[in-house]
């Protein structure tokens, strides 16, 4: 008897990839996703069976949040059951920090959610969409053994699956828009598709798939710069809801040695509100006491964000506070990569 194709359910949740142009007006819209078929008449060539849903307001990438990635995480667990693999239609502006979010937010995950869009709208001559789309469902579909050969949360663009959270948008015209500087391509789209088996996640599938919901978000993200002064500094960190910061450093990790500096930093973990360094390099990894320009804040209990990305940082950091994960242990699982993260 053979095998029943794979079930995959496409979510869109907005974006330019979902837009057609109104011949009439010219402007960009949403179109209704149940047209698919009509729009790209080659997924019924596809070896699997495509369902489809949205948001019910489609948004702009721009006004994604932590609600709406709650949303996203228990639309994919309310299916978890009935689907064998997820893609996920975003807009690329914000598609790392989602992506790299429901990757922590979805604990034990042993099938593929995969996040795509495009550069161009679905209807346009010279689009991306149509490609970024098929070969998402493709991937989102591969089995092996009977079961999902990839089972993480992924993002495809311009011919590379990559881990969602080591993800950083890095172009905002061309079609190659995405990067994942720390860690390689799972898979390349050519004339086939060239799985990188070792590079793939390998999850627990006897534990219990389970979505996590709650993100903390009072969360503040410091990037210095050279001339950032002790005013402004104070300011932000004065924030009465602060919960959690990170703070994007030079280099391998390193800031301003300035008393001040280190003092607002101290005090601030003295209140047990965590604080994260991460490089502002797009590659390489954090080093804390590799040079002297660092070695105080692993005195003072900075914790390591390796070589993470912001968002990654930004993501995980909400999701543990939402956790409600004691400080006592709190470095140290952070410093623990959970999704594979951080190398």
């Amino acid at each position: 008897m053979p095998n029943e194709q794979p079930n995959i359910l496409l979510i869109y949740t907005g974006g330019t990839i979902g837009m057609i142009k109104d011949f009439e007006t010219g402007a960009l819209r949403n179109f209704n996703f149940n047209e698919l078929l009509q729009h790209i008449p080659e997924l019924k060539l596809l070896d699997c069976n495509i369902d489809t849903t949205s948001f019910e307001a489609p948004i702009d990438s721009s006004n994604m949040n932590p609600l709406y990635w709650a949303t996203l995480a228990t639309l994919i667990e309310d299916h978890y059951e009935t689907f064998d693999g997820f893609v996920v239609l975003h807009g690329s502006d914000t598609m790392s920090y989602t992506a790299s979010a429901l990757s922590f937010m979805l604990e034990n995950l042993g099938k593929p959610v995969v996040f795509t869009g495009s550069q161009l709208p679905i209807g346009d001559l010279r689009t991306d969409a149509k490609e970024n789309l098929i070969t998402s469902i493709q991937i989102a579909a591969l089995q092996e053994k009977g079961r999902s050969k990839i089972a993480e949360v992924c993002l495809y663009f311009e011919y590379k699956l990559y881990r969602a959270n080591r993800t950083t948008k890095i172009n905002a015209e061309h079609f190659e828009a995405f990067a994942s500087l720390n860690y390689p391509a799972l898979v390349e789209s050519g004339v086939h598709l060239l799985v990188n088996t070792d590079a793939l996640y390998v999850p627990n599938r006897r534990k219990k798939f389970k979505a996590h919901t709650q993100m903390e978000d009072g969360v503040v993200l410091l990037k210095l710069f050279p001339g950032i002064n002790e005013a402004t500094v104070k300011h932000i960190l004065a924030y009465d809801g602060l919960k959690g910061l990170v703070i994007e450093t030079y280099g391998s990790g390193n800031t301003t040695t300035a008393p001040w500096f280190i003092e607002a930093l101290k005090e601030v973990i003295q209140k047990k509100i965590p604080v994260i360094n991460v490089t502002q390099c797009s590659g390489g990894s954090v080093a804390m006491g590799l040079y002297e320009t660092s070695v105080q804040l692993q005195k003072i209990g900075v914790i390591s964000g390796k070589d993470s990305t912001t968002e990654a940082a930004l993501a995980k950091l909400m999701y543990l506070l939402g956790r409600k994960i004691a400080p006592s242990s709190f470095k140290t699982l952070f410093e623990t990569s959970l999704r594979g993260e951080m190398s």
